[in-house]
């Protein structure tokens, strides 16, 4: 019972959302679209004519916002395990970022050339053991960069969503060995009770 009231309290919450709502009326897919636009605004991550790559992007509302802001030769090449409804300007491919096959098929589909961002919405399947789940994280963290790492152009720049844990001071200072400007940052549309943080890297070095 404690559990069918629970899922019952979250859906009222969820529905009486106000981002939820605004994506609806806007035609996002998931509220998720107003945390790259809010960062965006503040920080100006992309230009019209920019190559990204989006990394961990079904149901695709991240690559929906950019491809708003994108002009014709502006290009977004997305991935998931899950399966993602076309998007202007994307191209996508279903795998898993972690597997060595997949990212050479994704590497191909960037034909190769640097790109000017790479954003990451990637979490695991969370466990409940916070120590798995944590390491998990920062694994993802960890291939993320190091993708960046190789095929971000200079002065090029990174987004990736995090949590605060075992690792994160670590991966912070890793991030500013790469990136003129580090920022960590909890955008408004970003729920109160979630623990998720974006690490911001301005100006690959």
């Amino acid at each position: 019972m404690k559990k069918i009231r629970t899922k019952t309290n979250w859906i009222k919450e969820h529905l009486s959302d106000a981002y939820v709502q605004k994506a609806q009326q806007d035609g996002y897919r998931s509220r998720a679209a107003y945390k790259f636009l809010q960062i965006h605004e503040q920080y100006k991550l992309i230009k019209p004519n920019h190559r990204i790559v989006d990394l961990g992007s079904a149901p695709g509302s991240w690559s929906q916002a950019i491809s708003s802001l994108l002009s014709e030769e502006g290009k977004i090449y997305a991935i998931d395990l899950l399966p993602m409804d076309p998007v202007k300007k994307t191209t996508f491919i279903q795998g898993d970022f972690r597997d060595e096959v997949i990212l050479n098929d994704l590497e191909k589909m960037i034909e190769n050339k640097p790109v000017d961002l790479v954003i990451s919405d990637m979490a695991p399947n969370i466990s409940g053991n916070k120590v798995r789940d944590q390491a998990m994280i920062n694994d993802l963290n960890e291939l993320t960069l190091e993708f960046a790492q190789d095929w971000l152009k200079p002065k090029g720049n990174f987004l990736v969503k995090t949590f605060m844990g075992s690792g994160f001071d670590e991966f912070v200072k890793k991030l500013k060995n790469h990136f003129s400007k580090v920022i960590i940052k909890k955008p408004d549309s970003s729920r109160d009770r979630s623990a998720e943080l974006f690490l911001i890297g301005l100006e690959k070095l």
